[in-house]
């Protein structure tokens, strides 16, 4: 008879991660049970943002082609939230011609490695029909490596997220894994409005416009930008995204650095904070810096919640198949 596992089902299991950003697949990680050996991330703010959090990880602070990955053979798993422009509609989409593109740079780190799964997320883009025949060259480098692959797309808002953000992840088990791994189960009607999850927030100055904001804003969030260090500021996005936060009575030309005072008017822009929440990070996760840096590092998180929620259903596939070996 097979033990019964309780969550979190990943205790005892370690990961390491690449490009880690803000720590929202991290958190994720962690509230699956996955004690983190390494994080991998180049840019300076979001390191102080990790280790601001968690002191106790390991957070290498640099290029992913610069990082050592012998130390941390035969880990658990393996995640990253590789960057995403080379597969975003938003940009040319050059795919592997990118610079910019990380994946051949993983997978010499997975051969080496040799993680039990392996968790990539990436934009929507990556499904797109021009990139079908990069996608089949990773999935059988990945499947001369011992590994079967799987990929969905999965929106925020169906893991309790308020926002739809939809997201690939690329899931890889070893064979012995793979049999027993499930995608989560979406729930479309797990995610508050916008307003639902921000009315404290917008509230916290003494809005008395915070209320009726609050009823209005009565959807969920549409997907946050975060931009790059060469394209993006402090707002929500182009012409459309910004359309869409101001039928939701939210100005997104640009971030505020407070809640609204008690007799504003007209329509309140979104703080740092706000946005943290919205991307489904905890209000105890502080992001270091200053309000552009800090956005862009909210913006480009995978939400904590759907990283969870994968990050379980490859840890049971990996708990149920060691308990069968175990009774074999």
């Amino acid at each position: 008879m097979l033990r019964q596992i309780e969550l979190p089902l990943g205790d005892g299991m370690s990961s390491i991660e690449l490009c880690a950003g803000a720590g929202g697949q991290a958190l994720g990680l962690e509230g699956a049970g996955f004690a983190h050996e390494a994080l991998v991330e180049i840019d300076s703010d979001a390191c102080k943002t990790l280790r601001l959090n968690r002191p106790e990880w390991n957070v290498f602070e640099g290029d992913i082609a610069e990082f050592d990955p012998s130390p941390f053979k035969g880990v658990d798993l393996l995640a990253g939230g590789l960057p995403c422009p080379p597969f975003s509609v938003a940009g040319k989409q050059l795919g592997e011609k990118d610079e910019r593109n990380l994946f051949p740079i993983a997978l010499d780190i997975i051969d080496e490695v040799r993680p039990g799964a392996i968790l990539i997320e990436n934009v929507r883009g990556f499904l797109g029909a021009v990139f079908e025949d990069y996608r089949q060259h990773l999935k059988t480098q990945l499947q001369k490596m011992g590994y079967t692959v799987d990929w969905r797309l999965l929106n925020a808002s169906d893991y309790g997220v308020p926002q739809l953000r939809p997201r690939v992840a690329i899931v890889a088990l070893r064979h012995a894994f793979s049999d027993n791994f499930n995608w989560p189960t979406a729930n479309p009607k797990s995610a508050p409005t916008v307003g639902q999850t921000l009315h404290d927030l917008m509230a916290a100055e003494g809005w008395s416009g915070a209320e009726a904001w609050a009823k209005r804003a009565n959807e969920i969030a549409p997907t946050l930008v975060g931009g790059s260090k060469k394209h993006g500021g402090p707002d929500l996005g182009p012409t459309r995204a910004r359309a869409a936060w101001a039928s939701l009575g939210v100005n997104g030309k640009s971030l505020a650095e407070f809640a609204p005072e008690r007799d504003f008017v007209g329509m309140p822009k979104l703080t740092v904070r706000m946005a943290a929440r919205i991307q489904g990070f905890p209000d105890d996760w502080e992001i270091f810096g200053k309000k552009t840096t800090a956005y862009r590092q909210v913006g480009n998180a995978f939400p904590p919640p759907v990283a969870r929620s994968v990050a379980l259903e490859i840890a049971k596939s990996m708990n149920v198949s060691s308990s069968i070996q175990a009774v074999a």
